[in-house]
């Protein structure tokens, strides 16, 4: 009798755990299932039907009479000039942008992160640029950059006879882009470094100290290690974010001077709707996402690899 009661009240017990465990699932997905049902909405059915797209002439007023063409629209862009152009600028931009944002983000983020006066009005100012929307950042610095009365040629004008057009010079454009949206978005790394540099345990550095270590030993063997996880996450979003500049060179320049400052979802906004090569402009986003994977799968492997 005494071994059945065991093996009843474990078999109870055991009942009770799976249906527990089957309630819990339940709760899960049901709390689940408003955000997965707007993430199928507006993410898996409009990144599937892209997909759909790109193997078609497609026609939206009538996509019935679309004409399937398979993978024309992929094999179109390998010898697409305008395609290459547009590549080259936006990996000029982003080799221009990228490191700029992480390093000057976390500079700020380290400096600020001592005893400075006045370090929370330092960090007030440099994050209030990344409050702006694109519109105002650009109208901004469209006037900052302006050729005849801009803030910056205002004041080389003293120095120089003819300054430079900041916006019309093909050597010019982008870096005056690529300084432009350094300015704006720095301030998001900021805050990431500066919260990661602040969960760090300060008996670390002191244990550094008594060791001897100096500042930079310190930094490299203490700073940068805690804080790995907070810079590849910087350097990722950076990546997609930047690979995705589209509003700069639209509202500043229009893809010029001589289609010096293109990339690739301008590119495709103006195969798409401006062109109506709706397809083929699939085709280009499905490309973008394809190489943004693959950079961040490589980032994952240069930074996110543990020693």
């Amino acid at each position: 009798m005494g071994l059945r009661n065991r093996f009843t009240k474990e078999s109870d017990h055991a009942r009770q755990t799976v249906f527990g465990v089957r309630k819990e699932t339940v709760e899960g997905v049901a709390w689940s299932l408003p955000y997965l049902a707007v993430f199928s909405v507006f993410l898996v059915w409009p990144a599937l039907k892209g997909l759909y797209m790109s193997l078609f002439d497609w026609d939206p007023f009538v996509p019935s009479q679309s004409e399937f063409i398979g993978v024309q629209n992929y094999v179109q862009l390998l010898h697409d000039p305008v395609f290459w152009n547009a590549m080259q600028g936006t990996v000029y931009f982003v080799a221009l942008s990228v490191p700029l944002l992480v390093l000057v983000g976390l500079g700020l983020a380290l400096g600020v992160n001592k005893n400075v006066k006045g370090k929370r009005i330092l960090r007030a100012i440099y994050f209030s640029p990344y409050i702006l929307t694109v519109a105002v950042v650009t109208l901004i610095w469209s006037e900052v950059y302006s050729e005849g009365y801009g803030l910056i040629n205002y004041y080389l004008g003293y120095v120089m006879d003819s300054p430079p057009g900041w916006l019309t010079s093909t050597d010019l454009a982008m870096p005056a882009l690529a300084f432009m949206t350094v300015w704006w978005l720095v301030g998001f790394n900021f805050v990431i470094f500066l919260a990661a540099r602040q969960g760090i345990p300060e008996r670390l550095y002191e244990a550094a100290r008594l060791d001897g270590a100096s500042t930079w030993r310190a930094f490299k063997d203490v700073t940068l290690p805690q804080m790995r996880n907070s810079i590849l996450f910087v350097v990722i979003i950076q990546f997609i974010l930047q690979f995705q500049v589209f509003a700069q060179p639209y509202v500043l320049t229009g893809g010029g001077p001589r289609d010096s400052t293109d990339t690739l979802v301008y590119y495709l906004y103006r195969s798409a709707f401006s062109q109506q090569q709706y397809g083929y402009g699939a085709a280009i986003g499905y490309v973008l996402v394809m190489i943004l994977v693959l950079i961040a799968v490589i980032n994952f492997k240069v930074i996110g690899t543990n020693d």
